[in-house]
């Protein structure tokens, strides 16, 4: 392998910093609802940043699967937005920090990453790892998000729901760091929050808000939630707007209604874990498809 520390360069003196939490939020892979993304940008807007390292790109990116985008101002080209991989330290309003490492999933060197993650993660002393992720799950939208877990530790999962069920998945390079953390002994803990299945591909602020509730709880920061809270509610009226038009649409939500109450979004084990595995297709295609061929409307946003 070569040397993973030549994959970053270290941007001045590291901070110094007591056992700091490291979050990790890495797109590419799977982001139910932008979850994720939406939880980062709340992230830097509640707190101040300061980079700490930069990652090279240039050895990790695949420019022609995943494309930057570029401006073309009528006639020169005016800007091009180059991807970002970093590492920087955030802190709330109390001074207190947490490490986010941040951008897109190497598409290659997934070794050499991980290693160069857990090395910069040793030099700063970091004491837990928390990975965030989201998914499309079998919830409506009209109940909260919640969020499942896995851990290198049993004790770590304490509070948290698992999926109590075993399966092969698509890798990716945040699941690797997880692994690997793992082996060698670090406190790792990925959260992943639940998004309704028919607004996957759609902002969904609700998850993004239990994601970083669920890292206050962690870390202790004062992370206030209030905008992402307002954003949650004005995509629920609208898709109630939308769901009132369809009697097929609410018919669909009514019954992942009555699974969720049934089965319960706080509950464990088997039986519930498996109601919020995305294997709901035939209940919701028609609401699915419902969403994705309404026509927009003149005047709509």
């Amino acid at each position: 392998m070569l040397d993973p520390r030549s994959l970053y360069s270290l941007e001045g003196t590291p901070p110094v910093l007591v056992e700091p939490h490291l979050v990790v939020a890495l797109s590419g892979f799977i982001d139910a609802g932008a979850a994720v993304r939406l939880a980062v940008e709340h992230l830097r807007e509640v707190c101040t940043s300061e980079v700490v390292a930069v990652f090279d790109v240039d050895q990790l990116h695949d420019y022609r699967a995943r494309r930057p985008t570029m401006t073309f101002a009528g006639d020169h080209w005016a800007d091009y937005a180059a991807p970002v991989l970093q590492l920087e330290v955030l802190r709330d309003a109390e001074g207190s920090a947490l490490l986010l490492l941040s951008g897109p999933e190497p598409d290659v060197q997934w070794e050499r990453f991980t290693r160069a993650a857990w090395l910069l993660a040793d030099d700063l002393g970091v004491g837990r790892t928390i990975v965030l992720t989201a998914a499309p799950t079998a919830v409506p939208h009209t109940r909260p998000s919640g969020v499942t877990a896995s851990a290198s530790r049993p004790e770590l999962l304490e509070g948290y729901r698992t999926w109590d069920v075993e399966a092969q998945v698509p890798g990716n390079a945040a699941a690797l760091l997880h692994l690997r953390g793992a082996q060698a002994g670090h406190d790792v803990l990925s959260v992943l929050a639940h998004v309704p299945h028919y607004l996957a591909g759609n902002d969904y602020p609700d998850a993004a808000a239990v994601l970083v509730r669920t890292l206050a709880g962690e870390t202790g920061l004062q992370l206030p939630v209030e905008p992402l809270l307002e954003a949650a509610s004005a995509t629920r009226v609208e898709v109630d707007a939308q769901v009132a038009d369809s009697p097929e649409a609410a018919a669909v939500v009514h019954a992942l209604e009555e699974q969720y109450d049934a089965q319960g979004e706080e509950g464990s084990g088997t039986g519930a874990a498996s109601a919020f595995l995305p294997t709901a297709e035939e209940l919701g295609a028609e609401f699915e498809r419902f969403l994705a061929g309404r026509e927009q409307e003149p005047g709509e946003d």
